[in-house]
């Protein structure tokens, strides 16, 4: 089953094309990377994928069904989750609060001024589970902004799957980390497709990670589709390392 599948996107900006006539298919619990030299086009084609930027030209189909046209918000009810390189939480809650806003979203709560004790239980039931998962039932009643980057990170990923996604998009999430949470991002990552079975679709920058989780890598150059293929397909190809490996070396 395809759970995402792209065809000839292009995305320009007056004169300028920042994608151009890029395709991409991720069957249902792939692990898909997508790397790139600064500039090659990775966020605005992550905008594309996630619906923060309508597409110039091309289509893009999410679990069988045309999703071009329809904004973020519609895409997150199909079951698209996403973080951003830039930490999206609320500092100023603990980490169980910031999880359970994403519970009480995805539970269709948020409009309702009250539940009853039954619905309430049920959601602090996900929330336990959504922290558990993530390696933060330690942490829950800290609040999220005196957390270091990588719990705030996990906490972030919590909220996604709170959503519980059928394709989990995560940008850079080991941007800005140091070794130890570089690895434990990674693991919680690992879990979560190899143990968990989501479909991920990340963008990263950190090599080893990216040869050490996916399962196939698609490379961005100048908004282009330069390379697809496996970790050892594409350390081996002699055009991504010109135009990225090479550079990162």
């Amino acid at each position: 089953m395809t759970v995402l599948e792209i065809r000839n996107v292009t995305k320009r900006f007056g004169s300028l094309v920042a994608v151009r006539d890029v395709s991409l298919r991720v069957p249902k619990g792939e692990l898909r990377a997508i790397i790139g030299p600064n500039g090659a086009g990775k966020t605005t084609f992550f905008n594309l994928i996630s619906g923060f930027f309508p597409p110039t030209a091309g289509s893009i189909a999410f679990d069988g069904r045309d999703v071009t046209q329809l904004p973020a918000h519609r895409r997150v009810t199909l079951g698209m989750a996403r973080t951003f390189q830039i930490t999206e939480i609320f500092p100023e809650l603990n980490v169980f609060e910031n999880v359970r806003i994403g519970v009480e979203v995805a539970s269709g709560y948020r409009l309702r001024p009250w539940i009853s004790a039954a619905e309430n239980a049920r959601i602090h039931r996900r929330v336990e589970e959504l922290l558990k998962l993530t390696g933060l039932a330690a942490s829950a009643d800290r609040l999220v902004g005196e957390l270091a980057h990588g719990h705030q990170r996990a906490a972030e990923i919590a909220m996604a799957l709170a959503l519980r996604p059928h394709l989990l998009l995560l940008d850079e999430p080991t941007a800005g980390m140091g070794d130890q949470e570089t690895y434990e991002i990674t693991q919680l990552i690992r879990r979560l497709h190899r143990d968990e079975k989501f479909t991920i679709v990340l963008i990263e920058h950190d090599m080893r990670v990216v040869f050490h989780l996916a399962d196939r890598i698609s490379v961005l150059d100048q908004g282009s589709l330069l390379a697809e293929g496996t970790p050892q397909e594409i350390a081996a190809n002699e055009a991504v390392q010109a135009a990225y490996l090479g550079q990162a070396a």
